[in-house]
């Protein structure tokens, strides 16, 4: 005899892909969903802010805090096809309007999303412009205090109290920054690609860019257009891929930095140097949840969130607490579809947890894998060789369609190419 389930208010943090697909999950489980978002429309990443934040590293604590790390040249590195919803495919507009391109810009994959929150009626779940300030339990009862103020300076702090809470406030908005020998007393400017939007005001500069990512890749060939130098340095690299960069003739790429200088020389690790104007961090970035006050069972080490079961319960809060979208390499979109599934139906008693011993023992067992392979902290939401592993683990807990074997097909077949032909 199935039981029967039970509907628990929801508060879902974040009305990017992730929270947007997570509030129609949970309300398709039947339960009561608000979903809280800081900025003024839905989309999260993927509303592109042309205005970058005061502070080009993004280190500043007390800075204004720009959301999105977009570039205005930016386009999708996975095909159109693969990063579509399950039920919702990301295609091309039958009326012929949009960016029709498999690997299109990122104001298509805004619509797209708007589009999934029209169809699925989510928008009327969304508060806009409500900035979460806190997220802590309740002393009894298990529940969750949400506190929350508006963006635009009207009124003070309130708090609501929920079952759960979901957190899906993504994970590109606080920066990483290499370290770097002798950068306090080099005299040049430094920026993270978090603030980089256009290549104009690198203008005749001689720029350092530090990074071999998707980012670092698409950044590099725009600012080579306008700027004297770009000197591309990565800790990843192949000995004969060093030097002039073909099809340019003011493009080089280095082992890593070995130190800055005060005289605004940089020097590599290959004993090879450049008098560099500006340094561009494309070093990725740190997961942050400044909001989270759980005494100390969930931390971040070393861009590791944990103890997480299958990085998305804190096993000695679950399914109370959860997140989604912390896994990185992977197409995301179908991933917190999948993530949100499982939670909807944990939360609702539909699906089972394992006991919290028995998931405390599987997140040690999986933290133990990774340190025998030789895999650092900082990687362990790194899913790039076993996301489809995952997502079918998920599906089987949710009773849902594995990944299709197209779709594993065509992201494969689109790393590859990505791989040979990154100018393409």
């Amino acid at each position: 005899m199935v039981a029967s389930m039970i509907s628990r208010r929801v508060a879902v943090i974040g009305a990017g892909a992730a929270g947007l697909v997570a509030a129609r999950e949970l309300r398709r489980e039947g339960h009561g969903v608000v979903v809280f978002e800081r900025g003024p429309r839905a989309g999260g990443t993927w509303v592109y802010a042309p205005g970058a934040e005061a502070d080009p590293l993004g280190i500043d604590p007390a800075r204004a805090v720009v959301h999105s790390s977009l570039y205005r040249s930016l386009r999708t590195n996975l095909p159109r096809e693969v990063m579509g919803f399950g039920d919702y495919p990301f295609l091309a507009r039958a009326d012929g309007s949009g960016d029709r391109r498999t690997y299109p810009g990122h104001e298509e994959v805004l619509a797209y999303l708007e589009d999934f929150a029209r169809e699925f009626g989510l928008e009327e779940l969304v508060r806009f412009e409500e900035e979460i300030v806190g997220v802590g339990m309740v002393e009894e009862g298990g529940r969750w205090k949400v506190r929350w103020r508006m963006r635009n300076g009207g009124g003070g702090e309130e708090e609501e109290v929920f079952d759960a809470v979901v957190v899906c406030n993504g994970h590109y908005t606080e920066p990483r920054i290499a370290e770097i020998p002798g950068i306090d007393l080099w005299p040049g400017k430094q920026m993270h690609s978090h603030n980089y939007r256009t290549p104009e005001p690198f203008q005749d500069l001689v720029v350092v860019l530090i990074g071999s990512a998707s980012s670092a890749v698409d950044i590099s060939r725009d600012i080579a257009k306008v700027a004297k130098e770009v000197h591309v340095t990565s800790r990843s690299y192949e000995v004969e891929t060093l030097g002039i960069q073909p099809g340019y003739d003011n493009m080089w790429l280095h082992p890593v930095i070995d130190k800055a200088h005060e005289d605004g020389k940089v020097t590599f690790l290959d004993g090879s140097s450049v008098h560099a104007d500006i340094i561009l961090h494309c070093t990725g970035y740190k997961y942050h949840f400044p909001f989270l006050e759980t005494n100390g069972i969930v931390s971040v080490d070393d861009n590791r969130v944990g103890p997480l079961y299958k990085h998305v319960f804190p096993p000695l809060l679950a399914p109370w607490l959860s997140f989604v979208g912390l896994p990185w390499k992977v197409a995301p979109f179908p991933q917190f579809e999948y993530q949100s599934k499982w939670i909807a139906g944990a939360l609702s008693g539909r699906i089972a947890l394992p006991s919290e011993e028995e998931m405390m023992q599987d997140v040690k067992d999986f933290y133990s894998q990774l340190e025998a392979s030789g895999v650092p902290k900082r990687y362990t939401h790194n899913l790039a060789n076993s996301q489809f592993e995952y997502n079918d683990w998920l599906a089987v807990q949710t009773g849902s369609q594995p990944s299709e074997e197209w779709r594993k097909n065509m992201y494969s077949e689109s790393s590859r190419k990505r791989q040979a032909r990154p100018e393409a």
